[in-house]
C-alpha cells in the first residue's frame, strides 16, 4: 500500500506484476486482496495498457484500520464465548486486546508507513 502512496503524489498507477514482485506474492492472489480494496473505495484500477491501481485518497486520509478492515473484516469482530471456568477472563482479555488494536489501527496511516527516504518504493 505504502508504495501505491508514492504513485498517487505522481498520479501514476501501478502494475499487478511490480506489486507483485515487490511484495512477494503472487499475482493472482494478489489481485484478490486489490479487489477487496478496490471494492472498499481505498484503491482505483483502470484496465488496460496505461491501467493498473492507484490510491483513491492520499496517504494521510487513509488508515490502516481501513485497510484491515477491507481486507479481513472479521480479524477485528472476533469475540469469544463467556464459557467455561476460563471464559470470562479469556474473552475480557481478548476484548481489551481487540479495543487497543483498533485503535492503533485507527490512529496510524498509510503515510506512516511510507520510508523518509524518496528513493525507496513500497508497495500494498
Amino acid at each position: 500500500m505504502a508504495q501505491l502512496g508514492r504513485y498517487y503524489e505522481r498520479g501514476n498507477m501501478v502494475h499487478i506484476e511490480t506489486l507483485s514482485t515487490a511484495e512477494v506474492i503472487p499475482s493472482n492472489y494478489l489481485v484478490q486482496i486489490l479487489n477487496e480494496l478496490r471494492l472498499s473505495g481505498i484503491i482505483i484500477s483502470k484496465r488496460g495498457k496505461q491501467g493498473g491501481y492507484a490510491l483513491a485518497k492520499s496517504p494521510e486520509e487513509i488508515t490502516l484500520s481501513a485497510i484491515v478492515e477491507a481486507v479481513d473484516s472479521e480479524f477485528l469482530k472476533a469475540s469469544y464465548e463467556n464459557v467455561g471456568q476460563s471464559g470470562a477472563k479469556v474473552s475480557e482479555v481478548w476484548d481489551t486486546l481487540r479495543r487497543k488494536m483498533l485503535e492503533d489501527l485507527s490512529s496510524q496511516t498509510l503515510d506512516t508507513l511510507m520510508s523518509d527516504d524518496l528513493g525507496s518504493m513500497y508497495y500494498i
